[in-house]
């Protein structure tokens, strides 16, 4: 089947751009002036990524990624935007993200980063390690039974642990898989969020998140 793209874009230079270079790599591809528009269609169940501008009048990207995260935890979301300071894509990445585009931009960067995210949504729905079970369609995360509230970050870097289950991620791998994009050297953040899910995930449990010290980090059935 065609990758389905939904451009949500108030420039229409720029949507005319995508659509006529996505349709012309292949993509099946829809474009929007605004949130609001975009809202009225992806409830549809209609698109396999949106790539989403930040800077829009009414509701901006920012805020646009929260209303979507709500109802698909899902759903690829690859913003687009001429804010390029590493603040801005922390926190655009933090509020549900999958990836941050900087303008101006390539084409070529677009096809293979929305073809990178459509590859890792074939990846299996349900994910297992001991008695800890994660399904990406429906979105939830339970261990022994009891449903566990993740951000959506946690919720890529546990299912990214758990597809490498019984592998030693480096923090640059997980840094690279999650997020994209150059840090400045900020390790620590993976450091934050790996303790974050020890919480949750192992707290008062037998441990399954580990740390293999000089190489990074690992998922396993406890010992």
């Amino acid at each position: 089947m065609t990758t389905r793209v939904l451009v949500v874009d108030d420039d229409e230079r720029i949507r005319a751009m995508l659509t006529s270079t996505l349709t012309f790599a292949g993509f099946t591809v829809e474009s929007v002036s605004s949130a609001a528009e975009a809202f009225t269609r992806i409830p549809e169940g209609r698109f396999d990524v949106v790539l989403l501008d930040v800077m829009m009048p009414g509701t901006d990207g920012f805020e646009a990624v929260q209303l979507i995260r709500r109802h698909d935890g899902n759903l690829p979301v690859i913003f687009l935007s001429a804010r390029d300071s590493v603040d801005d894509r922390v926190r655009g990445l933090r509020l549900g993200a999958d990836d941050y585009i900087t303008k101006p931009f390539s084409s070529a960067e677009v096809i293979a980063r929305i073809e990178a995210r459509t590859r890792r949504s074939d990846r299996p729905a349900t994910l297992r390690c001991a008695d800890l079970e994660l399904d990406a369609d429906r979105h939830f995360v339970r261990r022994g039974g009891q449903d566990l509230e993740l951000s959506p970050t946690e919720f890529r870097l546990l299912r990214l642990l758990l597809e490498n289950k019984g592998r030693v991620l480096s923090k640059r791998q997980i840094i690279d898989r999650i997020w994209q994009y150059d840090f400045g050297g900020d390790t620590n953040i993976v450091e934050r969020f790996i303790s974050n899910l020890r919480r949750k995930i192992d707290d008062d449990r037998p441990a399954i998140i580990r740390t293999v010290r000089g190489f990074g980090y690992s998922i396993d059935d406890p010992e």
